[in-house]
């Protein structure tokens, strides 16, 4: 998986030199999008996993903040003051707001560090999600077409009955007649053995299901003879 994208928008260098300093002392390091409150406007980055906001003049606070605000990622604010804190809070609470100590950084980088770690997560998890009803969907068309073999068998056994019997009769229909019935058994035939696949199929996975309950249950004993 590509490494996580921390978006840094600042008017103070320091405070985005600081944030990924601190930040290249942890194990897992993401890719960081440095930029300041006039760029924002004009350089919008539409993809990243957390988003740090600090130092930033307030008249450009709710260019940056609103359009942050309506994302799903999660968003940090370093205010200076309470005045600051009071209108993030009010306009914006689903932004995370920090307040500078003696400790901050230390804070902000690991709050933000398993904010990126979660999003991942939870990202995973509805991809995981997302594959398996994909799965379910096929594997319930699968199942229907395993049970309706039986009746399409005899369907096309019907089919491909009647089509030789008509071809018995050779001055009963025209040659354009005749062709389009030949045509007719040889799609039955096709679809025959496309039906014979499926049966096929059925037995390999039967098959590979049975191995891997033994394998499992093999497995499970050896577990319990060495405890």
């Amino acid at each position: 998986m590509q490494a996580p994208t921390v978006l840094i928008i600042s008017d103070e260098v320091d405070f985005s030199r600081r944030i990924t300093a601190r930040w290249q002392m942890e194990r897992n390091v993401p890719s960081f999008t440095l930029l300041s409150g006039e760029l924002w406007p004009r350089f919008a980055v539409d993809v990243f996993d957390v988003a740090i906001v600090g130092d930033l003049r307030r008249d450009v606070l709710s260019v940056v903040l609103e359009p942050l605000h309506s994302t799903s990622q999660p968003v940090f604010c370093v205010c200076q003051d309470a005045a600051t804190t009071q209108l993030v809070h009010e306009r914006w609470p689903r932004i995370i707001i920090l307040r500078p100590s003696e400790h901050w950084l230390e804070t902000l980088v690991l709050a933000a560090a398993e904010a990126v770690h979660r999003a991942r997560a939870e990202s995973r998890a509805r991809t995981s999600e997302n594959t398996c009803a994909m799965l379910e969907r096929q594997a319930t068309l699968g199942r229907y077409m395993l049970e309706m073999r039986h009746n399409l068998n005899n369907a096309l056994t019907s089919v491909l009955g009647n089509s030789d019997l008509l071809l018995l009769e050779p001055g009963s229909f025209s040659a354009q007649t005749r062709a389009q019935i030949e045509t007719i058994r040889n799609m039955t035939l096709r679809i025959h053995e496309i039906m014979q696949r499926f049966s096929s199929l059925e037995k390999e996975m039967n098959v590979v299901a049975q191995q891997a309950e033994q394998d499992s249950g093999k497995s499970y004993a050896a577990a319990a003879a060495g405890h």
